[in-house]
């Protein structure tokens, strides 16, 4: 097996072994779905590429609400075969390929009245608790569980008397997202995968009968260009999926975008030891507990400006306010918020196309053929990536193919997964031994898993790595070293956005820890003290435009105030070379 570090010289011998050898698949975007392409196509002996234009996970796959769920209101439309897949999809996620990252959450479902809301959420919640137990095999959470007004207040203690008359718990999951596709792509790596972030695809090379072969691909570190051999190229680019299909030809499909936002608010704030579920009339709301916050969301609403920097509003904000008060005894105000983010919903637009035999058709997503060569897969969502990666493997391959050269990846573990059991029997002596609180060593369990000794390594070697960061104490300085030694971080945007996610967990998005982060990366990364202060430069002037924007009362006066700062490492116009 190769090795699962991705790093920068990693990321530029990929580059140049893309561009010495013919691959089989090409993979375009470095989200959950291209990330679980590459390593479903790596773990069938596939010589596989993958190329994202920013850095992995940057755009919706960063921005999600953090959720592995079934998608319990589709039972209410009687998908129950779509609701089946996510669930046998959350099990495994939970059991065999990334439990240390995957973890079980329970909700509370509020009921209005006694009686008939609680028998048909019942018989709702129940098929729910049968489809996931069918479909992993067995019990993977805890089934539902009823409860009166006064027994559902003592875990939620901190409900409006007035907001239910009794409920139900049921289990959902819940997953760093940025950490997951981070970790998708170390595996593939580790399997063969040649990977390469802030790597832009500018143009797609066709022979003389008008198949796709190969591309161009632009280094936006360098502005070196790479010619690269392929025998197909999957598009997986999310809410660019029609920019990058023009490049390959006419037609294909149709992808619109749906802008979601979530606020965050320290957990001390919300008196409760479980989330809480809630259907609105534009979409539903979820009060998520994680370890030190709590996320709230989720919006949906048409999103027609710029796609690399959807934003929250202030109106976006106080419709997330307005209905998490709607259910809690003592309201959240603005001064309570300690971070907010929003992302884009690639909504697929349905009878766009062609449903021929160049076209597989699933419930949320679809793989259609754009020109021989040249593959685009669209819509789904983050529980079921690696469904959509089997189906656009699958379809490029052909049926003989695809049966000769079936997909492990419903057996393969993520990096971090394969020997956690023994690292959590450790673990009471490993906090002991490093004098590290039961929440610290939760805190990079729940992050690392497996690869905790490696993390105990590089401090043993560098004791400097054990301190907690000055202005961010809840990470340590060995988290940031293990960002830019294995986990692909190029900048400090990369660190803080997608790492060390101060930017949406910290008032100011993680300018005050930029220093001490900056110093820790300097060495690894080889940057001169002007460097350093460009880096820091850059990410506050976007951070600070950020929280401007979340000022203005509509998208584009929000997006105005973030374009304001420059990006550091631009992506250039489609078809640019």
């Amino acid at each position: 097996m190769a090795s699962t570090r991705l790093t920068r010289e990693t990321r530029q011998a990929a580059l140049e072994a893309m561009a010495d050898e013919e691959l089989d698949i090409l993979v375009v975007g470095g989200g959950v779905t291209g990330a679980g392409i590459a390593l479903d196509a790596a773990t069938r002996g596939l010589r596989t590429g993958i190329v994202e234009a920013r850095d992995w996970s940057q755009g919706t796959s960063s921005r999600s609400s953090k959720l592995v769920h079934g998608g319990l209101r589709y039972l209410y439309q009687l998908d129950f075969k779509l609701v089946a897949e996510a669930l046998k999809e959350r099990g495994l996620l939970l059991t065999t390929t990334a439990p240390h990252l995957v973890k079980a959450q329970p909700f509370l479902w509020p009921l209005r009245t006694p009686v008939i809301e609680r028998a048909y959420s019942a018989i709702g919640v129940g098929m729910y608790d049968a489809l996931a137990v069918i479909g992993a095999h067995g019990k993977t959470v805890p089934l539902q569980k009823h409860y009166s007004r006064k027994g559902a207040k003592k875990l939620f203690p901190g409900i409006r008397e007035d907001a239910l008359c009794g409920a139900i718990r049921f289990y959902d999951a819940r997953v760093d997202d940025s950490r997951l596709v981070i970790d998708l792509v170390r595996t593939a790596a580790g399997l063969g995968a040649l990977a390469a972030s802030r790597t832009e695809l500018t143009e797609l090379l066709k022979d003389s009968h008008g198949r796709v072969v190969g591309a161009v691909l632009t280094d936006l570190e360098t502005g070196t260009t790479h010619r690269v051999r392929t025998r197909h190229v999957i598009n997986a680019t999310g809410v660019w999926t029609q920019q990058t299909q023009r490049l390959g030809g006419k037609g294909g499909l149709k992808v619109l975008a749906s802008k979601g936002i979530h606020i965050l608010v320290p957990r001390e704030r919300i008196d409760a030891t479980t989330g809480i579920f809630l259907r609105t009339e534009k979409s539903v709301l979820f009060i998520i507990p994680w370890q030190r916050y709590w996320v709230i969301g989720t919006t949906d609403t048409a999103w027609h400006e710029d796609l690399a920097h959807p934003v929250a509003t202030s109106a976006d904000i106080d419709y997330i306010l307005e209905h998490a008060n709607s259910v809690l005894a003592d309201p959240l105000t603005r001064d309570d918020i300690i971070g907010s983010y929003a992302g884009l919903r690639p909504l697929l637009q349905p009878g766009t196309m062609d449903e021929s035999q160049s076209t597989k058709i699933s419930r949320e997503h679809t793989v259609t053929q754009i020109a021989p060569g040249l593959v685009s897969i669209a819509g789904g969502k983050l529980t079921t990536y690696r469904v959509m990666a089997e189906d656009a493997v699958d379809f490029v391959l052909g049926k003989d193919r695809a049966r000769a050269m079936p997909s492990r990846s419903t057996t393969t573990p993520l990096v971090g997964a394969e020997g956690l059991a023994d690292i959590q029997a450790q673990a009471d002596r490993i906090a002991r031994e490093r004098g590290w609180t039961a929440d610290r060593l939760e805190h990079l369990l729940g992050r690392y898993g497996a690869e905790l000794p490696t993390l105990l390594a590089m401090i043993d070697q560098d004791p400097s790595l054990a301190e907690p960061l000055a202005e961010a104490p809840a990470y340590l300085a060995a988290e940031v070293a293990f960002a830019v030694t294995h986990e692909g971080a190029l900048h400090l945007e990369d660190i803080v956005n997608h790492r060390v996610r101060l930017a949406m967990e910290t008032p100011d998005r993680g300018i005050s820890a930029l220093p001490g982060i900056a110093a820790v990366a300097a060495g690894l990364l080889g940057w001169d003290d002007a460097t350093r202060a460009h880096e820091i430069a850059s990410y506050e002037a976007q951070a600070r435009a950020e929280l401007e924007a979340e000022r203005r009362a509509t998208d584009a006066d929000a997006v105005a105030a973030r374009l304001a700062a420059e990006d550091l490492c631009p992506v250039l116009p489609l078809g640019v070379a």
